[in-house]
């Protein structure tokens, strides 16, 4: 099984005439993604032309709003290709349209529109479920993509992946690939974001074929903590962890927005250290913590 997204998904791309929707349409619909359509409502009644895993070319229609997308095409996923500027707007209207799930790429979005729409996400009862933004979104391997995630890295497999950092999710999913995963999913860095380790980890535990977790998290807030605590609590399966930034100069704020470090809170030590208690493994590199992976689920 999967989290979150499987192959009978139906995605819709915001921002699909864009250099970046449009290239990333391309690898998705190559990784055997079922999208089904665009929206942009300056081209409404165009369609883009694509090619699909199989080699066949795909007309994709382009729609005026989400809605008339979900409407005409039955999606159940969106994921945004849209300007910092216009994030805010382009979420809020798939919030109101009702998809299940939007995935939020965009980098660079105010921390107060962040704060805004996941808000009115809320309000309007939380029917939509928010990765990111500034995230390379989730894969399932071998069934669908929807992000920026490279997709020939690693096939299917038993371990489920939950990332803070995009080029650490690659890293991890191809020192793994022996293994495979079920679903790896980019949650952002951002100081607001959807979808938590919280969530990824709760999910993971109730899925039965994700049978040991790689959790990677960053210096910065608290998530990692908050995450340890849940992990104590509610997690049976074995979830090994990394941490990026031991290395960070003290008193430096490093990376995104949201790597802020506040005295020892938002550390790697300080969230090493909370992990352990956990029970967690912790590793000191990507590779250490993929044999880490290794060891726990050869014992399983």
């Amino acid at each position: 099984m999967t989290i979150f997204l499987n192959k009978d998904s139906k995605v819709i791309v915001q921002g699909i005439t864009g250099g970046e929707g449009s290239k990333h349409t391309a690898r998705m619909l190559a990784a055997g993604t079922q999208v089904v359509g665009g929206v942009n409502a300056r081209k409404a009644g165009t369609t883009v032309l694509h090619t699909d895993a199989d080699g066949n070319a795909v007309q994709l229609p382009v729609f005026a709003s989400v809605s008339e997308a979900i409407e005409q095409t039955g999606a159940d996923v969106s994921i945004a290709f849209v300007p910092p500027a216009f994030t805010k707007d382009a979420v809020i209207e798939a919030i109101d349209a009702e998809i299940p799930l939007l995935v939020i790429i965009t980098e660079g979005v105010p921390v107060q529109d962040s704060a805004e729409f996941w808000a009115y996400a809320k309000e309007q009862g939380e029917k939509t479920r928010i990765i990111g933004p500034n995230c390379p979104g989730i894969i399932s391997p071998g069934e669908s993509l929807v992000g920026i995630t490279p997709a020939n890295i690693t096939g299917k497999g038993p371990i489920g992946l939950v990332s803070k950092s995009g080029t650490l999710t690659y890293q991890m999913m191809y020192e793994l690939r022996d293994l495979g995963f079920s679903t790896a999913i980019g949650i952002g860095g951002d100081p607001i974001i959807g979808t938590t380790h919280i969530d990824a980890l709760a999910a993971f535990e109730a899925d039965p074929e994700t049978k040991a977790i790689v959790m990677i998290g960053e210096i910065g807030g608290d998530a990692e903590e908050r995450a340890a605590d849940f992990i104590k609590a509610n997690v049976t399966k074995p979830v090994v962890g990394y941490v990026a930034g031991f290395t960070a100069p003290e008193g430096k704020t490093m990376g995104h927005a949201g790597a802020i470090v506040s005295g020892s809170a938002g550390t790697a030590q300080a969230k090493k250290e909370a992990l352990e208690a956990a029970g967690v493994k912790v590793g000191k590199t990507p590779s250490e913590t993929a044999q880490l992976l290794r060891e726990v689920y050869a014992a399983l």
